[in-house]
């Protein structure tokens, strides 16, 4: 068998050791250019890392095993694999069954008059992302936290910036339309925008609690311009998916929406800069072959 791995800046040699035991492995350090070059990828890092990589992954058809080392483990949290030796239990089991597990991913795609007078954000150019994107109050918070170094990054360094980020966040005016559902005609102040593959966000949070990463539908949670007081009493409860009780946030399901914004903001996903608004957010199926400890 011919594995390739896809090594993040925080990885070890520690970690790759154990991967690369096997005889009857030929290993490789780097992504394949060629889809007969490998017949297993690994990625060693954190959500970044598989994000980066995606369009390339989706692209050579391979199943992949995800390795957490990473500030960020959403994906691999979503796959069962919260450490690295869940990981090597679900390697080895692979290489007795061969048997992977076929997932949707996420697409971002700018579009309207922002994307044609913005070269970085190319209209009709496509983004993928295997947990979560977000903007208003959530983007705030990534672009806040790529800027922490990364020990505090890696120990709820996302929370820490969510928590900075409120204190002089400006709801975002927001405007949805839905295919099916009609098109709002009224822009309203949100505080976060949440389209999500998983469940998981920010490093462990529950935002999206009901995403499944194989139903072929995104989840979707709104949050509206709130006091201070009605915020300090949400942000604990996203741990564990205890924001949905809470009238004023929206949460619904869907194949595709269309967000547009007043101005242009900026889009995150995954924990990185994706484009800025307006976009359309669509599931895309059965895209990625992965190897998961899910049962």
């Amino acid at each position: 068998m011919r594995a390739a791995a896809i090594v993040g800046l925080q990885t070890s040699g520690s970690d790759l050791e154990p991967f690369q035991k096997q005889p009857q492995l030929d290993w490789t350090v780097g992504l394949p250019s060629r889809r007969d070059d490998a017949d297993v990828i690994l990625v060693f890092g954190g959500d970044g890392t598989i994000h980066r990589h995606l369009r390339e992954l989706v692209r050579l058809r391979r199943p992949i095993l995800v390795i957490p080392c990473g500030s960020g483990n959403d994906f691999a949290r979503a796959l069962r694999l919260q450490r690295v030796r869940d990981s090597l239990a679900a390697w080895q089991k692979f290489l007795k069954l061969r048997r992977a597990e076929t997932i949707d991913l996420g697409t971002i795609t700018p579009i309207g008059r922002n994307s044609m007078a913005n070269s970085s954000d190319p209209a009709g150019v496509a983004r993928y992302f295997c947990c979560a994107g977000a903007c208003g109050l959530g983007s705030d918070a990534a672009r806040r936290a790529n800027h922490l170094p990364y020990w505090l990054r890696a120990r709820g360094g996302y929370a820490l910036s969510l928590l900075g980020a409120l204190r002089r966040f400006e709801p975002v005016p927001m405007r949805v339309e839905r295919p099916g559902a009609g098109s709002a005609t009224e822009f309203r102040p949100m505080m976060l925008a949440v389209f999500a593959n998983t469940p998981f966000y920010g490093g462990g949070m529950r935002l999206a609690p009901r995403a499944a990463i194989d139903d072929h539908r995104l989840d979707f949670c709104f949050v509206p311009r709130m006091n201070q007081v009605r915020l300090s009493y949400l942000f604990p409860t996203v741990y564990y998916g205890g924001h949905l009780k809470i009238p004023e946030v929206e949460y619904f399901q869907a194949d595709r929406l269309r967000l547009e914004t007043e101005r242009p903001v900026e889009v995150y996903a995954d924990g990185e800069y994706v484009c800025h608004t307006p976009i359309e957010v669509a599931v895309e199926p059965a895209a990625l072959e992965v190897i998961t400890n899910r049962a």
